[in-house]
């Protein structure tokens, strides 16, 4: 099996990356050869055992979705993107990475022909949804983003299930939670403080707070989101039907209550480390975000978080990213 990973230098795509060299299988098929995009050279695996090919670009350049799928790969991974603050404060970057190189991609993969039909894992956002929420979204709420990037993302969405319907690839899009706790440096997501509060004061860093403590969100740990991934990728989809795009299981949760947490798996000396500096870029941003969500459906379908509590997403960064050791 030959696998596509785009965006594989980003967090997300080093830990998918990370589980197929570790598993060398994807379901029941042997892996034969990945190849992997990033417009940075993304980290080639060691010890493999099979070839590995590293490409650097942009996949919106036009042809350059071409000549990644000219090896006909048997599953890709969309995970190439604009995070949302910097879809929304670069209109035309947004639009021209999430909208415009999805559709290249997508048609890159239809102009191959000849029988060609991979499997195509899409990442989405809960972006796609927007003001004014229930208690918990249901598998039958409307998408109303309220930002360039859930726009951008509900139209990848449009596309994925339309190019699947007319059997140019068998597409799955997840709705991605937002990540917790993001390893490695800050990002330019809006989102990024959800895990900046829990990161840098587990080590021994100051993190800034930028909305109230009463915010609540919608997470799921990078270990799970590798998870969905992989579930999509091997599912069958003939359970999925025609509404190809799936909200992920995860768990609500406002800032108060991760900060809760954070005292009792790391103490009270680190979560004084958290600095409360509002702002209103980001509060309004937050604003429009989803809270809660019931997942019924992803579910049903079998995709299952590693998570139960935000005290889980604390000791699971702490046992990935930290070799299982703290020191407050």
């Amino acid at each position: 099996m030959h696998i596509l990973v785009l965006g594989a230098a980003g967090m997300v795509g080093r830990k998918l990356v990370e589980r197929l060299v570790r598993d060398g299988r994807l379901g029941n098929s042997e892996i034969s050869r990945l190849t992997l995009q990033d417009v940075v050279a993304p980290t080639k695996p060691e010890k493999a055992g099979y070839p590995v090919d590293v490409v650097a670009g942009d996949f919106a350049v036009p042809g350059f979705a071409e000549k990644l799928v000219a090896g006909r790969p048997d599953v890709i991974f969309h995970l190439a993107a604009i995070v949302s603050g910097e879809a929304e404060l670069d209109f035309d970057k947004g639009y021209r990475i999430n909208l415009d190189g999805t559709r290249m991609l997508f048609d890159a993969v239809r102009l191959v022909g000849d029988g060609y039909k991979p499997r195509l894992v899409f990442t989405s956002s809960i972006a796609v949804f927007g003001a004014p929420f229930p208690d918990a979204i249901g598998d039958e709420f409307f998408h109303t983003p309220l930002l360039s990037y859930g726009t951008q993302k509900a139209i990848g969405e449009l596309l994925l299930a339309d190019y699947t319907r007319r059997g140019f690839f068998e597409g799955v899009g997840i709705r991605l939670p937002t990540i917790c706790i993001r390893p490695g440096l800050p990002n330019k997501a809006a989102s990024g403080f959800f895990s900046n509060i829990l990161r840098e004061p587990l080590a021994g860093k100051e993190a800034v707070l930028p909305v109230s403590e009463d915010v609540r969100h919608w997470h799921a740990t990078p270990r799970s989101a590798v998870g969905f991934l992989l579930h999509a990728a091997t599912m069958d989809t003939a359970k999925i039907g025609p509404r190809r795009n799936l909200t992920m299981p995860g768990l609500s949760a406002t800032v108060g209550e991760q900060i809760a947490a954070l005292k009792r798996v790391a103490g009270e000396t680190v979560a004084a480390r958290i600095k409360r500096v509002p702002d209103p870029f980001i509060i309004g941003i937050v604003d429009g975000w989803p809270r809660n969500f019931e997942a019924k459906r992803a579910r049903e379908l079998g995709f299952t978080t590693e998570e139960h509590s935000f005290d889980d997403i604390i000791r699971i960064h702490i046992e990935d990213e930290l070799g299982g050791n703290f020191v407050a």
